[in-house]
């Protein structure tokens, strides 16, 4: 009998692929770009530290099949005066306490936010005004890793990332290490007039298994 070499062996994890749809949303929507974003109470919409709120660039209700994140409502939030790359700030090994909050040189504070709720049952009052409010369908699809280990360059939830770099790993300020949930791919449109999210670069989102925090969620960049 022949032994199988298990490490040779590439994990294949559910991944489902994002599709942003053509139609403009008449109504809020769970799954969109734009539009009405669902929020846990007490949760506000969250401003930049220039005092503009931020755009809600999309939002998705993240599949079952997902491990540690499934049943997660995801809303990624940025300011669209404040645009450059997220920079980790550590400490001891760990990213900073409120890494979601602290200061971001040359920046006083974080001009992003990206949420992981899982109560929110209710759209906002009001839509995104800067953004044609449009669906999300999320379809699954097999994310074979290449002999590199990296995944379909896609805009995608779950799966494995395709690392444009070296990967990343980050630990949560409350000792958890981070897992990949979302990628974002490189220069991804979401409005005729945006520039993108963190200058256009290829963002891959690790969130803390822990949920020690809605907002307990780093954005990586690279290109």
């Amino acid at each position: 009998m022949v032994e199988r070499d298990a490490r040779k062996i590439p994990v294949v994890l559910p991944a489902h692929a994002i599709e942003v749809g053509t139609e403009a949303l008449d109504g809020p929507a769970r799954n969109s770009v734009g539009g009405r974003p669902f929020l846990d109470h007490p949760q506000e919409w969250p401003e930049c530290f220039c005092g503009d709120r931020m755009t809600l660039f999309f939002q998705l209700d993240v599949p079952p099949d997902l491990d540690h994140f499934g049943g997660d409502h995801l809303l990624v939030f940025h300011c669209r005066t404040h645009n450059d790359a997220s920079d980790p700030q550590t400490a001891a090994g760990r990213l900073v306490p409120r890494y979601w909050d602290a200061p971001h040189p040359p920046y006083p504070r974080p001009f992003w936010r990206v949420l992981l709720q899982r109560h929110a049952t209710l759209p906002a009052a009001e839509a995104e005004p800067t953004l044609c409010a449009l669906p999300l369908t999320l379809r699954p699809f097999v994310d074979s890793p290449d002999p590199h280990g990296c995944g379909a360059q896609t805009f995608k939830v779950g799966g494995t990332p395709s690392w444009a770099q070296s990967p990343e790993h980050y630990t949560c300020a409350c000792g958890a290490d981070l897992v990949y949930i979302c990628q974002v791919p490189e220069d991804m449109e979401f409005g005729d007039d945006t520039d993108g999210l963190f200058l256009g670069n290829e963002i891959y989102l690790l969130a803390c298994p822990n949920h020690c925090d809605p907002a307990a969620v780093w954005p990586v960049n690279q290109n």
